[in-house]
């Protein structure tokens, strides 16, 4: 049954899917407290896309804040041989939306928290502008053992806003760079610079070591 519904939404126009922001409630900012981890990003930007095929894996801890409209995130990244840390990342929750806010020294970055069928697995849509509009999605799971359902859920996500299979790059988790334990602490090896714009470190960072990732679609 699963199967068929799954097939029958991978028929409909993209106008037909859902891919719209998370309408917070009461219960919102408790759902998103604790620590998610980093399994897959979607991009249209060649260069985001590079950022994704180097990230083995990473975290977000979402902590309680002076209030439950603002939550403070601690945001841990394995690349190369090194976890790059950020902590200067909140999520805002106000009545119509809730997104995750980067400061920078320069600029403020804005992510959307999307509306996915399961309260495991969180979904963050960022939007770069250049010479046009550059959509970039951020899926976090309460554990590793996605299932089936929810990595479709995401790839259906992704088409709905125009990204192809291609710009989908799931983590492989293969080193034990970034410990959770270290990130929920708020402490790591080394730390990221405040001007990081997505879930990667800021672009032209440079790295002692060079470990890339596979892009691999329906794992």
């Amino acid at each position: 049954m699963v199967a068929a519904i799954l097939i029958l939404t991978s028929l409909l126009p993209a106008a037909a899917l859902r891919c719209g922001a998370l309408r917070p409630d009461n219960s919102t900012a408790a759902k998103l407290l604790g620590t998610w981890l980093y399994m897959a990003g979607a991009a249209q930007l060649p260069r985001h896309l590079l950022e994704m095929l180097l990230i083995d894996h990473g975290y977000l801890h979402v902590e309680p804040g002076a209030s439950e409209q603002e939550l403070p995130i601690t945001q841990s990244v394995a690349m190369g041989n090194q976890c790059l840390t950020n902590n200067s990342t909140y999520m805002e929750i106000t009545a119509d939306s809730t997104t995750l806010v980067k400061e920078a020294k320069t600029q403020q970055t804005v992510g959307t928290v999307m509306d996915l069928s399961s309260e495991d697995v969180l979904l963050i849509q960022h939007q770069l502008q250049r010479e046009r509009t550059y959509l970039g999605l951020y899926l976090y799971a309460r554990n590793l053992s996605m299932s089936r359902a929810q990595r479709e859920e995401f790839e259906t996500h992704a088409r709905c806003l125009g990204l192809s299979e291609e710009g989908i790059v799931y983590a492989p988790w293969r080193r034990e760079l970034c410990q959770m334990e270290e990130v929920e602490r708020g402490k790591s090896p080394w730390t990221e610079p405040s001007a990081a714009v997505t879930a990667s470190p800021p672009l032209g960072t440079r790295m002692l070591q060079g470990t890339g990732n596979r892009s691999h679609i329906g794992q």
